[in-house]
């Protein structure tokens, strides 16, 4: 069994996290290792015990080559922590998953997401600004995570589908059972636009015990989450509490005081979320210029992503986008930038309005 066959099959047994294949890891060496350790000895490892031990002795080499067959069916990608396609926000957090599921393709600009979630049993005004926020944002450059439920996540995902924007789904479940099954279509339109992530093994149901565990993937994949309407016990407030815990930003729409659906935000907002009307009050909290300013200047925002012209890479990166549409890689290549880079400057002068994205990954100047 190799190195991803062996965290696969860790992955299967539903005990082993980023904290405790540390400990694992630091004990055995590598994930074959952990697999063909013997039990009185994985025992004895702190936060085992006997039960994750016996379920680790029971992973068997044809229930992971079952796994992979299913992996190769679904046309899925398995990435690990300690890889550098990994996603960049969710590797920072304490419990990141070991092992994710992609269909779709994760990008270095990923980094800039937002996530938008609430309610299942949305109002109109809740599902109408999920989507506009998410489409606004979407628009600025970030990409727009939720989970693919009904009601909100369902909204955010279609409002950045529909402006051309990228979007992330985490699900609770495997690939073999996408819930809600009427989001199947939507999950398959969002793999071609972004990417739909799972750290649970293909065949997994979605179990009411699976959704906590992804909500912190949301907020783990995204710089900040916005709680668009949310009901006394929620799980989008779940999803708010794991972002606080990771140090991620945390935004809430405010609604009627008198309505059961508004109890959840208006209350994270007492208790210190920002408050947001609209996208300039949440880009105005990660120091990047309002998006609907007159930005037509060379002026820059005084934030961590503020780029002025006259910086030498900026101006050869500008230089290369012109009325033609140019694609990424031909940005990369007359640059000679790092990927971070040229995303990190091209956010900026998007957010800017000096250039824009068309479809297919190709820029032009406004």
């Amino acid at each position: 069994m190799n190195e991803l066959e062996a965290l696969v099959g860790l992955n299967m047994t539903g005990a082993i996290g980023g904290i405790r294949l540390k400990k694992l890891l630091d004990a055995f060496g590598r994930p074959q290792d952990i697999l063909s350790a013997p039990f009185e000895k994985l025992r004895q490892i702190e936060g085992i015990g006997d039960k994750t031990a016996l379920l680790i002795c029971s992973v068997k080499k044809e229930a992971v080559a079952k796994e992979f067959s299913l992996i190769k069916k679904y046309g899925l990608k398995v990435i690990t922590l300690e890889k550098s396609d990994y996603p960049e926000n969710l590797k920072e957090i304490p419990d990141a998953p070991p092992v994710l599921y992609l269909k779709g393709e994760l990008k270095q600009e990923d980094k800039f997401s937002l996530a938008i979630v609430g309610s299942r049993r949305a109002s109109f005004y809740g599902l109408s600004s999920a989507e506009r926020f998410a489409a606004e944002m979407a628009l600025c450059g970030f990409t727009v995570v939720s989970g693919l439920a009904y009601g909100i996540d369902t909204s955010a995902h279609r409002g950045a589908l529909k402006v051309g924007g990228r979007t992330i789904a985490v699900i609770g479940s495997g690939f073999n059972n996408i819930y809600p099954e009427e989001n199947t279509e939507l999950a398959e339109e969002i793999s071609q636009n972004g990417a739909v992530i799972s750290e649970f093994p293909v065949n997994t149901l979605p179990l009411k015990q699976n959704f906590p565990r992804r909500n912190r993937i949301i907020s783990g994949l995204s710089i900040g989450t916005l709680v668009a309407e949310a009901a006394q016990n929620s799980g989008a407030l779940i999803t708010a509490d794991f972002a606080l815990e990771q140090g991620r930003e945390v935004f809430a729409l405010p609604g009627k005081v008198d309505a059961a659906n508004s109890y959840g935000t208006n209350s994270l907002i007492k208790q210190g979320a920002k408050l947001v009307s609209c996208v300039d009050d949440i880009l105005e909290e990660f120091g990047l210029m309002s998006a609907h300013h007159d930005t037509a200047g060379p002026a820059a925002s005084q934030g961590p992503f503020a780029q002025d012209l006259g910086d030498q890479e900026v101006s050869a990166l500008f230089a290369c986008i012109q009325s033609d549409p140019v694609t990424l890689d031909d940005i990369i290549e007359k640059t000679n930038l790092s990927i971070p880079r040229v995303s990190e400057i091209i956010l900026n002068l998007r957010l800017r309005r000096l250039i824009k994205l068309l479809p297919g990954e190709q820029f032009v100047r406004n």
